[in-house]
């Protein structure tokens, strides 16, 4: 027969692990920043803070347009309003956002206002979305430090938070995917990262960037 009284204590026990296991959660995430920057080719910049240790995640998405959930296409074609961005979700008790900040002007060309590399055009511009008062004070201290670094005028702005909307599956993790794409501009039925890597090169990032900043790219070898 069933026991109401053996049911209560059981029943709490497990509304008290539940409890525990949402603050524990919640602890976890509370325990993370995100970061969204745009630094042309979303691929790329995805690519260089996925290797960064204390980063969690890079995800390629689109930023600072009016277009609600904008396809690849309408951002690429123009017109929306948007950057092609990466948000970056890291620890700050293994990386700074200082860092993250510092790393990222230097993995760009700061002093383009066209666009990045080959990549022309007002989806591929860079810029700093701060999510508050404390990112915007860090992006523009990092923002002058380039500036005096480089002892060129740096053109990125530090814009104001922006809805992030992030890009199909297909574009994540593109660096790194095994799938093959039947044609390209860079070679037929190659794998994403084969495509990838000629299409980096090709695009002369880090050549300008290594040009630019010589020993203080991060990641450029």
């Amino acid at each position: 027969m069933f026991n109401i009284s053996t049911f209560k204590p059981l029943a709490l026990a497990a509304l008290i692990s539940v409890g525990l296991f949402a603050q524990s959660g919640a602890a976890k995430a509370a325990g993370t920043e995100t970061l969204t920057v745009a630094g042309g080719c979303f691929w790329c910049v995805e690519s260089d803070f996925e290797s960064v240790r204390g980063v969690k995640e890079a995800v390629s998405g689109f930023a600072g347009g009016k277009t609600a959930n904008p396809t690849y296409k309408q951002v690429t074609k123009g017109g929306t309003g948007h950057y092609e961005a990466v948000q970056i979700r890291f620890d700050p008790t293994v990386v700074s956002r200082e860092t993250l900040l510092n790393m990222f002007f230097r993995s760009i060309d700061p002093t383009d206002a066209g666009g990045q590399f080959c990549d022309r055009g007002e989806s591929y511009r860079s810029a700093i979305f701060a999510a508050n008062n404390t990112q915007k004070a860090a992006a523009q201290k990092a923002k002058t430090e380039a500036q005096t670094a480089l002892g060129q005028k740096v053109v990125t702005p530090v814009l104001g938070a922006s809805t992030f909307y992030p890009a199909d599956d297909y574009h994540q993790d593109y660096y790194k995917s095994s799938d093959r794409l039947a044609v390209t501009s860079v070679g037929l039925g190659v794998k994403k990262s084969v495509a990838y890597k000629r299409y980096r090169k090709g695009c002369g990032r880090d050549a300008r960037v290594k040009q630019l900043w010589g020993a203080d790219a991060p990641f450029v070898n």
